[in-house]
């Protein structure tokens, strides 16, 4: 099958407790036991993609240890092509996650393995999207969409955690996607310089920001249970709308219902429905 969407970016384990409140400096607060599972913004929005239908490869770094395992059979079980992962003398990425009662997370990322990457290890084959994000080294990410440039692959780019990227780099993203308040921290995004830009809203949806005009896309009203990885379920979802060929609005909306339905359950990408439950979900609501 040809590869549609290349997924570039990070591959975690997932240590996520739950706590009843975040810690104040200095004091210690109990939580529930530890659940390890397969994360990282670039392997969960590979999963994400591939349980829509995406055909999928992931391009990233993961150690020799139990935790590159746990993430590569978490790629290979949803389907994505896992031959351009490499495994480093380095440990896999690790996020600790605490998860509070209203499902809201906080998250602190040793890259690990991650920081290994480098612009050798870019392979896009034929694919018409390339997604990628920033827990990566920026130079691997900025010669990457510039590469996709250059094959005619259309380049989104998750600017998270924030990081300037080149003129160059910024000058093909089609879409930037940046939360409210990463956007807050980048300023007017256009001025960038890239061609469309994208600012999710949480439980208000999202804003699709184009030379011509902004759009507001809505959020269905869901029980929140755990809202990590939902951006990342976004752009996985938006990665494979955009390479079956929508309008960004279109695809944006697409999206949009997809991490609002991934809020719903706990964990990343445990939460990642498939196109089965999507259609489910859809019907429910008509």
């Amino acid at each position: 099958m040809e590869t549609a969407i290349v997924v570039l970016g990070s591959a975690n384990a997932d240590l996520v407790v739950e706590v009843a409140r975040r810690p104040l400096a200095g004091e210690t607060v109990l939580g529930s036991d530890t659940c390890v599972l397969p994360g990282g913004k670039g392997a969960n929005a590979a999963v994400a993609a591939a349980r829509l239908g995406g055909a999928v490869a992931f391009v990233g770094a993961v150690g020799g240890d139990a935790n590159g395992d746990l993430v590569v059979r978490s790629l290979v079980d949803a389907g994505v092509r896992v031959d351009h992962v490499r495994r480093v003398d380095r440990p896999t990425g690790a996020a600790y996650i605490t998860v509070t009662p209203d499902g809201e997370n906080s998250i602190v990322v040793s890259p690990g393995a991650n920081a290994a990457l480098t612009a050798d290890d870019v392979w896009l084959g034929s694919a018409r999207v390339l997604a990628a994000s920033l827990e990566v080294p920026l130079a691997v990410v900025e010669h990457a969409v510039v590469a996709a440039e250059r094959v005619g692959a259309r380049a989104v780019v998750n600017v998270s955690p924030v990081a300037r990227l080149s003129a160059e780099a910024l000058a093909v993203l089609d879409p930037l996607v940046v939360n409210e308040h990463e956007a807050d921290e980048l300023g007017d995004l256009l001025a960038l310089g890239v061609r469309s830009a994208v600012i999710t809203l949480g439980a208000r949806g999202a804003v699709v920001v184009e030379r011509e005009r902004a759009t507001e896309v809505p959020a269905p009203r869901v029980d929140v249970v755990d809202t990590t990885g939902a951006g990342d379920a976004f752009t996985g979802a938006l990665a494979v709308a955009l390479a079956g060929g929508a309008d960004l609005v279109s695809a944006v909306r697409r999206a949009v219902a997809v991490a609002s339905v991934s809020v719903t359950a706990s964990g990343a990408q445990p939460s990642y429905p498939t196109q089965e439950r999507m259609n489910r979900s859809a019907s429910s609501r008509a």
